[in-house]
């Protein structure tokens, strides 16, 4: 179930990521109160799923799965760069996550 938790947590971290770019440095109300409410789900959810998950793989994790969506969806909906480096980049942080995921201790559960 932390694994779970981690992972909802990692998606409404991007949601607030890419939400701050809508908020006009916080100066709309409206989505800034979607990056405020999603990114205190975030932290929420981190914070439960730390509580049996080590906490340097759940951080790791939560930050890579924000890192990497807010790329993926920085380049389809802002037309950011895409390069070769940047995607080989971004395949090594999926990589990454993947790794952590399958060497975490205590076992899954």
């Amino acid at each position: 179930m932390s694994w779970i938790l981690l992972f909802v947590a990692g998606l409404f971290e991007v949601a607030w990521a890419v939400g701050l770019k809508s908020t006009d440095g916080l100066r709309r109300p409206g989505p800034t109160l979607f990056v405020l409410v999603t990114l205190a789900a975030s932290l929420a959810l981190l914070a439960a799923a730390a509580r049996t998950l080590p906490i340097g793989t759940a951080y790791a994790v939560w930050v890579g799965i924000g890192a990497l969506g807010a790329a993926v969806l920085g380049i389809v909906l802002y037309g950011e760069p895409v390069t070769a480096p940047r995607l080989g980049f971004l395949a090594l942080l999926l990589i990454s996550i993947v790794g952590l995921r399958l060497t975490a201790t205590p076992p899954a559960d």
